[in-house]
């Protein structure tokens, strides 16, 4: 007859914790290699212009990981390549829920919005970006573009002049500046 060995609560727990730490690192191992590889075909489609195929690899990421930033902003950011602006900013969003200060995701619903002739939403986008980081040279030109559109030429170019300060060579800025500059001399030539 077996002798009945009682068996320690915390053993248990101690012998039953580390035995999960080993699976779920496992697991996780599993998912990261599953997710580059994905990463990896969506870029091979993106740089072959097959945006619908890349589409279906950002999907199945999602489908790993509903949450992973970088597949929400870049199925979004492919999105809206396709003209589905709408769908894009969608995407924007569900990054935003998951991460509100990701400066990429804000970007691009900003730019989003922006085609959408939504310029004060994307003025928005660019006004949280700016409290997280002033010297955000991208936000400051995009800010710029949208209140052009809005008819505030002078403004515009104070933005594109601070976005020119942080980053003298970017070439957005500097057309954006120019034009805008050229645009508020024929007004100024009309007057």
């Amino acid at each position: 007859m077996q002798k009945l060995i009682s068996i320690n609560k915390n053993d248990f727990q101690l012998s039953r914790s580390e035995d999960y730490y080993i699976i779920d690192d496992i697991i996780e191992n599993l998912m990261i290699d599953k997710v580059n590889t994905l990463f990896l075909q969506a870029n091979a489609c993106l740089d072959n212009e097959d945006f619908l195929e890349a589409l279906k690899f950002y999907d199945l990421i999602l489908n790993v990981d509903s949450k992973n930033i970088s597949a929400l902003i870049d199925k979004g950011t492919t999105l809206q390549i396709l003209g589905k602006v709408k769908l894009a900013i969608q995407c924007f969003d569900e990054a935003l829920d998951v991460s509100p200060h990701n400066i990429d995701a804000l970007i691009n619903k900003g730019s989003a919005l922006h085609l959408s002739k939504k310029y004060l939403d994307a003025i928005d986008c660019y006004d949280l970006i700016l409290n997280i980081d002033k010297k955000c040279s991208m936000a400051l030109a995009y800010k710029g573009l949208s209140l052009a559109e809005l008819g505030n030429l002078s403004e515009a170019i104070d933005y594109f002049k601070k976005a020119l300060s942080i980053d003298k060579y970017f070439t957005l800025a500097q057309i954006s500046k120019e034009t805008a500059q050229n645009l508020l001399n024929l007004e100024s030539k009309k007057l």
